[in-house]
């Protein structure tokens, strides 16, 4: 059931807001980026599409889409002169918070004489927290050679909030999309 659980979060992968989402990339120096006029999605990778609903695939798909037609990159059904492939991968990690209160006291001890601030004493909370971190994974490959020539990993927190994901999605991938070889126009 917690297996369930998780799966049912992961499929709300949204980062909670681009700033916390760390991103890396990678290119082949030896590609030329600007000769790629058209793509074409490969699909997902592993399974992975299997993690999200279908709402949030299509947002996904539409916020690369969009991304690379800023860099006047058209999407074509198949056969395009880059193949985009997207991977997904949910991890569960556990947090701790502590929080320590100080209550201060009077007494014959301390700071002034006779009465004056005494030893007081501390209380620390402990708490965990269970929180989802999704890894959004773009891979782009030559069409005709299929050399994986651009990748780029965005890594956060998952946003568990369905509300928020129309516009949180679009910028996670903005934000994965920042390091691509060639910068948006649009």
């Amino acid at each position: 059931m917690k297996k369930l659980i998780y799966l049912f979060i992961g499929a709300t992968l949204v980062f909670s807001s681009c700033s916390s989402i760390k991103v890396t990339s990678q290119f082949d120096p030896q590609a030329d980026f600007t000769q790629y006029e058209t793509f074409s999605y490969l699909g997902w990778s592993e399974n992975s599409d299997q993690l999200i609903n279908d709402f949030d695939k299509k947002r996904i798909e539409e916020a690369f889409k969009a991304e690379f037609e800023a860099r006047n990159i058209t999407y074509v059904e198949e056969g395009g002169d880059i193949d985009v492939s997207i991977f997904l991968v949910t991890d569960t990690k556990t947090a701790t918070t502590a929080y320590t209160n100080y209550y201060g006291g009077y007494g014959a001890y301390g700071y002034g004489r006779p009465w004056g601030w005494g030893g007081g004493y501390a209380t620390t909370t402990y708490q965990q927290y269970d929180y989802v971190v999704g890894t959004l994974v773009c891979d782009v490959f030559d069409g005709e050679s299929k050399q994986l020539i651009w990748q780029s990993v965005g890594t956060g927190t998952v946003d568990e909030n369905p509300s928020t994901r129309d516009k949180s999605i679009p910028k996670a991938v903005n934000k994965i999309m920042s390091l691509y070889p060639i910068e948006a126009t649009k």
